[in-house]
């Protein structure tokens, strides 16, 4: 399957959530669905703990990188040492809008200077035997999204980029934080679309405030080529991952119930403990699991009180399976 179908239904970077530990969990209800890393900033890649900032399980292809900078010598250097780790997809942040972010003028800020994006992504395709994609805001501050994100995608395409991700909200630089930034700037949903039909050529995936399959289904029959998902697969992932394969990607294959997903990560934590790792570090990602289901306040409150603890185990998560199970019985 090619990447721009596996783009048919993606998982956002999220800072703090989508590490390696997360995806592997993620992976176990999807087969298909692109998922993507936490931002890494290029400087990071450069003069950091590359193992510990690039590396990932093979179980978690297909999974896309996404680089945060704006210097072009910069991101072609970390896109060729992101490569030899195995990444599918380099992705550039255009998006983000945290106040570090903008110190270091990259992120949603960079919005207001395409042809610096331009100069970027056209750096990173040379260096890149994978796809380089672009994830954007529809604008920033004063600018008028139906004027700039056209003009944007014009000139970033003109680059080589061919798949873009945009999150149909304008971000605040000044006034607003980065939490309220995901969810005060209304949603404009129409004008991406719009983009679609201006730019046929071009994949193009929405992103912001979308929650379930359903709403993926509409944006897809709508014309969109892609839908990539946020915080919902993160808090409601079973909601969202469980049924995707069969109902985004026609897959016959039958899904997995969240029982099963629970038991198929017991070797994974295993390993992980196994290599010095701590419990709660997995299962802080899977405390959403059962959302919505039965059992699902004791499976959540098991975990959170004490996978922690010195010496915790995969029985903890036996134990709080066995919590879910007494109410699904």
């Amino acid at each position: 399957m090619q990447m721009k179908q596996h783009a048919k239904l993606s998982i956002a970077p999220m800072m703090d959530w989508t590490d390696r530990h997360c995806r592997y969990f993620h992976r176990l209800m999807s087969g298909h669905a692109l998922l993507y890393t936490e931002m890494v900033t290029a400087p990071a890649v450069l003069h950091g703990d590359r193992d510990r900032l690039l590396g990932f399980s093979p179980q978690e292809h297909p999974v896309a990188l996404q680089l945060g900078g704006s210097d072009p010598a910069q991101l072609a250097e970390a896109t060729r040492i992101a490569v030899d780790y195995g990444y599918d997809e380099i992705n550039l942040n255009v998006g983000c809008p945290s106040d570090r972010v903008q110190s270091g003028s990259f992120g949603a800020v960079l919005m207001e200077r395409p042809a610096l994006v331009a100069d970027c992504v056209a750096a990173m395709i040379a260096a890149s035997p994978v796809e380089v994609t672009v994830k954007c805001r529809i604008g920033v501050d004063e600018q008028v999204p139906e004027e700039v994100l056209p003009g944007f995608l014009r000139v970033v395409s003109e680059a080589g980029v061919a798949r873009f991700t945009i999150h149909a909200r304008k971000a605040w630089l000044q006034g607003l934080s980065p939490k309220e930034n995901r969810d005060i700037p209304p949603l404009d949903y129409p004008l991406v679309h719009r983009m679609k039909a201006e730019f046929p050529h071009l994949h193009l995936s929405i992103n912001g405030g979308i929650a379930t399959l359903d709403a993926t289904q509409a944006h897809l029959e709508a014309g969109m080529d892609g839908v990539m998902i946020g915080r919902a697969a993160y808090h409601t992932p079973a909601e969202i991952l469980l049924e995707a394969d069969q109902r985004i990607f026609g897959a016959d294959t039958p899904h997995k119930t969240a029982h099963q997903v629970a038991e198929e990560m017991l070797p994974y934590i295993e390993a992980h403990l196994a290599s010095g790792g701590r419990l709660n570090q997995i299962t802080r990602h899977m405390l959403g699991l059962f959302a919505g289901r039965p059992g699902a306040r004791h499976w959540k409150r098991i975990l959170s009180e004490q996978a922690h603890r010195d010496g915790a185990g995969p029985e903890v998560v036996k134990r709080a399976l066995d919590a879910v199970s007494q109410f699904a019985a």
